[in-house]
């Protein structure tokens, strides 16, 4: 089998708020590379990639350029079609726009293989379970009020959620203010909800330690990005310091910092973006190195995709259920209202499909 053409789109979907009907910003636009990755035998395969914001553009032609180079190649032997899209970048990785390229291709890779052997993609990355644990995330974001959040949680746990996130770190928000703010989520959601915090890196080690510490009773099931992405010294003081689980690793890029990262004890809880560690070929990396270190590994957007590589490892623990990506698809994985689990699909690859008219509604140059 070898890889015949390659179709990319940038598309520009509306920054809407799915879950909840949190407020957006007229006009606001979500930018996405999807790429369609066919072969000589009609099997194709579906990737996708972002984090161009102002350069998606280029982003988008980085998909293009790489994705030529790997035609006339065997897509069934990743590592070798990686390897050699790597070496044609010469010096321009290992991280940014060039790993994030790398990323779609990689994916568009593994639904290609899972379709060639009839396996859906969890099985053939690991197979440890059917279905996975979720959260909902971007449902109780910091730029909306209070009384929004307050009933956007209660919202949530009516569909199913048994897990989501919210946020802290506001502007020049008090320490006080922080404090009330996640105790009334905390009310609003009951102690029977796992609750998570993000913070984006908006506090410093200080703020870290001394707000976590405050806000221990809330017994939250993790702090997020506490504090810069690659300060792994202030990490492993705050993660020391605190009885709350500290997650982190959304802003990493490929294996390398990972391993720094877990050799610092930096974190609690490994969080793996796909797109930025490397595709599915990273992220399995990534999961075993977390393994090695006794420590549980989460995900960061793209659901879809995602489902399957946390029910694919032993150590996957819950997969953030944001789905802004998912208008892209014609069917998407759904979740367990029952048991608040996400449903792995079973058809093989990824189980997923590019919605056409959606791509062409949303797509440009």
């Amino acid at each position: 089998m070898k890889i015949t053409d390659a179709k990319c789109h940038l598309v520009r979907l509306p920054a809407d708020e799915p879950l909840a009907g949190g407020p957006t910003i007229p006009g606001a636009v979500r930018e996405l590379v999807t790429l369609e990755l066919r072969t000589d035998q009609g099997i194709e395969g579906v990737g996708v990639t972002f984090f161009g914001a102002a350069i998606s553009r280029a982003l988008l032609a980085a998909v293009e350029d790489l994705a030529a180079l790997a035609k006339g190649e065997d897509p069934i032997n990743i590592e070798a079609v990686m390897g050699k899209l790597r070496a044609a970048a010469g010096n321009s990785g290992p991280g940014g726009i060039l790993q994030l390229a790398l990323s779609a291709i990689d994916i568009a890779l593994w639904d290609i293989k899972g379709k060639a052997l009839d396996l859906p993609v969890w099985a053939l990355a690991g197979g440890y379970r059917p279905r996975v644990p979720t959260y909902a995330s971007g449902a109780l974001m910091r730029g909306f009020s209070l009384d929004h959040l307050v009933a956007a949680g209660p919202k949530l746990k009516a569909q199913g959620f048994r897990q989501m996130k919210t946020q802290l770190g506001g502007g020049n928000a008090r320490p006080e203010q922080e404090v009330e703010r996640i105790k009334l989520m905390r009310e609003a959601v009951g102690f029977d909800t796992d609750l998570m915090c993000d913070i984006n890196q908006l506090w410093s080690v200080h703020q870290a330690i001394d707000i976590g510490t405050r806000i221990e009773p809330m017994r939250l099931f993790w702090l997020e990005d506490v504090t810069t992405h690659d300060d792994y010294a202030g990490l492993a003081r705050i993660t020391d310091a605190l009885s709350t689980p500290v997650a982190g690793g959304e802003y990493v890029y490929g294996s390398v910092p990972f391993r720094h990262m877990l050799e610092a004890r930096s974190v609690d809880i490994v969080m793996i973006d796909l797109i930025r560690a490397g595709g599915v070929t990273g992220l399995l990396k990534i999961a075993g190195m977390a393994q090695a270190f006794n420590l549980p590994v989460v995900s960061h957007l793209v659901p879809e995709f995602q489902v399957h590589l946390i029910a694919a490892i032993p150590n996957g623990l819950t997969v953030e259920y944001m789905p802004w990506s998912a208008p892209l698809f014609e069917e998407v994985p759904t979740v367990d209202k029952a048991s608040g689990d996400l449903i792995v699909p079973q058809k093989p690859g990824f189980g997923l499909k590019f919605d056409q008219k959606v791509l062409k509604k949303y797509g440009g140059r």
